[in-house]
Formats: C-alpha cells, structure tokens, sequence
C-alpha cells in the first residue's frame, strides 16, 4: 500500500476539501523504502456535527484492509471545512521513541499481563 492508495480510499469515502497523506516511515526504525507510518489529514463536510471519536471511525473504516495488513502506524487529524478555515494546519508528529524500545516498563508490563 501507499500514499497514492491511502489518498485514493479517503477521496472517495470522504469527498474532502482538503486531503494530506504523508508517509512518516522514515521517522521510525524501519526498513529503507517501508511505507508503514503515515498521518493524514482530512477536511470535509461528512464530519459536521460528528465527535472527534466518529470522525476517527470513518477514517479507520475507510482504510480498515491497509490498517490490518501493511499499516503500522496512522496519526489522523480530521476537520471540517469551517475548522479547516480558522486553523489551516497540520499537527507534527512527535519524535518516534522506537517502539516498546524507548518503553522500560515494558518487560514488567508484559510479566504482568502473563499473571
């Protein structure tokens, strides 16, 4: 999957205003030329008067076959037209911590859950 097909899936679930598709894979420890982790941003009509969680769902169910194969990782931002106008931006992604790697709790986490 790839940019191209991300963007194609949200255009035609979504009818956006505005649709951003960006490949973040190489913020994170990945193989060169991994196309895993990506953020979007959608802008469209569909989400008036829908709560943050809904607009996330329409996202997520437009892209449910990548999101259960090839993508690892999707940062969503949704807005609506009139969002959109007063605050034209795209979030940044915080720096990849690498995984359960940057996590040392981990390994207790995981005893834990084995109890």
């Amino acid at each position: 999957f790839s940019v191209t097909s991300i963007r194609t899936k949200l255009a035609d679930k979504l009818k956006p205003d505005h649709l951003e598709v960006h490949n973040e894979s190489h913020m994170h420890a990945v193989p060169p030329g991994s196309e895993s982790h990506f953020r979007v941003l959608v802008v469209s009509s569909q989400f008036e008067g829908l709560p943050l969680i809904q607009r996330h769902r329409l996202v997520n169910e437009a892209l449910k076959e990548e999101l259960s194969s090839s993508v690892h990782a999707l940062a969503i931002q949704v807005k609506t037209p009139e969002q959109w106008g007063s605050d034209p931006s795209l979030a940044k992604s915080p720096p990849c911590m690498g995984g359960s790697r940057g996590d040392h709790t981990v390994e207790e986490k995981l005893k834990a859950g084995r109890e």
